[in-house]
C-alpha cells in the first residue's frame, strides 16, 4: 500500500507542476492575443479547453494535500471517532463523485477521440479529446487520492504528517 501512496503523491505533484507550467504558458498566448488580435485565431477556444485541462490536472493534488474546500465547523464539535467516520464518509462520497464522472464521460471521451471532434470555426479547430481525456485521467487520480486519504486516516494516522513530502 505504501507503493500506491508514494505513486499517488508523486503523480499528483507532477501533474500539478505540468498544469502550472501550462497555465503560465497560456498567459503568454493570451498576452499575444491582446497585443495583436490578428496574430492568432481561436485563442478563446484554446483557453476554454485549457482551463478544463488545468483544473483536472490539479484536482488530484488539491485532494491529496487536503486543500479542497470543506466546512468542518459542525464536524469539529463531535468526538474524534465520529469525526473520523464522517471524514471517511466524505472521502467515499468524493471517490463516488469522480467514479460517476468517469462512468458518465467515458463513452463521450472515446467518441471524441475516434471522431476527432473539435470546437471552433474558421482557421483553427481545437480538438475536444485532450480536454475529455484530461477529465478522465484527472478524475481517476482524484478517485485514487480520495481512497488513499480514507486509508491513511483510518489505518495509517502516522502518515498524516508525512504527506506529500
Amino acid at each position: 500500500m505504501n507503493l500506491i501512496i508514494t505513486f499517488s503523491d508523486r503523480l499528483s505533484k507532477v501533474l500539478m507542476v505540468i498544469a502550472a507550467v501550462y497555465a503560465f504558458g497560456l498567459t503568454f498566448l493570451i498576452l499575444l492575443n491582446i497585443i495583436d488580435r490578428a496574430l492568432f485565431d481561436g485563442v478563446a477556444e484554446i483557453v476554454t479547453t485549457s482551463i478544463v485541462i488545468i483544473v483536472f490536472l490539479q484536482a488530484g493534488y488539491a485532494i491529496r494535500s487536503r486543500s479542497m474546500l470543506r466546512a468542518d465547523f459542525l464536524v469539529s464539535r463531535f468526538s474524534g471517532t465520529f469525526q473520523k467516520m464522517l471524514l471517511v464518509f466524505g472521502y467515499f462520497l468524493g471517490a463516488a463523485f469522480f467514479l460517476m464522472v468517469i462512468w458518465g464521460g467515458w463513452e463521450e471521451s472515446v467518441r471524441a477521440w475516434v471522431d476527432m471532434n473539435y470546437e471552433g470555426e474558421g482557421a483553427l479547430h481545437v480538438y475536444t479529446w485532450p480536454a475529455r481525456w484530461a477529465v478522465m485521467f484527472g478524475s481517476l487520480i482524484a478517485l485514487l487520492n480520495y481512497l488513499v486519504l480514507a486509508y491513511v486516516d483510518v489505518f495509517r494516522p502516522d502518515l498524516l504528517d508525512a504527506e506529500l513530502n
